[in-house]
């Protein structure tokens, strides 16, 4: 009997020793990371790095879990995740004009020509009010953003001109200029989350998409697609956002430690991204696709109006101002 109890005194000792050990190596601030690109692609990559240096400056005080692929959400859900304080960090742009017009600044069509134009508006007044809004408005906050290439229109016809659109069925994602501009330009646009679209290619559903070169290619769309139309409809960015309530539960120290490396982890993408735009037009041809040149100057003309048109008075003029200096600076 009382050797019995000695073991049994034993094992309680040896559970709660256990359960210390797990608090022990449970750390003070978890951030749960949900992202639609999946493990291929530069974002996952890029997070995966960010959460090595960040445990280790930390001393595992701050621990990421990444979850690629839409595992844990949709993009959209996942920022509704986030303000309900279900997960902490995500992804995201455009897509926010859900919640506040002005991020429809972040991929609207034919508004920016290049990387140097980006980068007024990011660094000018309208990217200021864009994070400004964003940590007001949603309760997010932007700790980093990624550059993404042009965005280009995927089909298994030639698209040379808007005329022959004629009607194509193709999936945006559900941001409100996509649909006005495609519409204008003769499509019919669907907005679907990313994770259906390639079964909605290869069953037929749509028959069209676009996207960036790289995610292009690390989507295999090359298996459903054949022609890739140079439109270079967008020229856009991503931010890397974290729940301001959870950003808040760091401490001061903490705080300079998390904002260090996720500058770390921007810079660590960009050259991940710089990189891989070398080698992936070249992996989509050696896939079969053909890379079609486009009168971008008419399917700019088709849809110009009818963006300016759905936005809202305030919004044109920041628009209107926009272009003025943007145009100003390129003569």
């Amino acid at each position: 009997m009382y050797s019995k109890m000695i073991r049994y005194g034993v094992l309680l000792l040896l559970m709660g020793l256990l359960v210390n050990c797990k608090k022990q190596d449970a750390p003070e601030h978890l951030f749960r990371v949900s992202l639609w690109a999946n493990e291929k692609h530069t974002w996952y990559q890029a997070f995966q790095y960010f959460a090595k240096i960040l445990e280790e400056r930390s001393e595992g005080k701050m621990r990421v879990e990444v979850y690629p692929s839409e595992q844990l959400a949709k993009e959209i859900e996942a920022i509704r995740l986030i303000q309900a304080g279900v997960i902490e960090m995500t992804v995201t742009g455009s897509l926010l004009n859900n919640w506040m017009e002005i991020a429809a600044f972040c991929e609207m069509p034919f508004l920016l020509r290049d990387s140097t134009e980006m980068m007024a508006l990011i660094d000018g007044p309208v990217g200021q009010r864009i994070e400004q809004e964003m940590l007001e408005k949603t309760g997010l906050r932007p700790v980093g953003l990624f550059k993404r290439g042009p965005r280009q229109l995927t089909s298994n016809r030639p698209i040379r001109h808007p005329d022959d659109l004629d009607g194509l069925i193709i999936r945006v994602p559900n941001v409100p200029s996509f649909v006005t501009a495609w519409s204008a330009m003769g499509a019919k646009p669907t907005p679907m989350a990313f994770s259906e679209v390639f079964t909605a290619l290869q069953q037929g559903t749509i028959a069209g998409q676009e996207n960036p070169f790289a995610l292009i290619l690390s989507a295999g769309f090359a298996e459903v697609q054949q022609y890739v139309n140079l439109t270079e409809h967008v020229m856009s960015w991503s931010y890397v956002v974290i729940g301001e309530t959870a950003f808040q539960r760091l401490s001061e120290e903490q705080k300079d430690i998390f904002l260090q490396a996720a500058k770390d982890m921007k810079d660590y993408e960009h050259q991940l991204f710089m990189e891989s735009e070398k080698k992936v037009q070249a992996a989509l041809m050696e896939r079969g696709m053909e890379f079609v040149e486009v009168d971008k100057a008419a399917f700019s003309e088709r849809c110009e109006e009818a963006i300016f048109n759905s936005l809202s008075p305030e919004m044109q003029e920041v628009y209107r101002e926009f272009v003025a200096l943007r145009d100003q600076k390129k003569n």
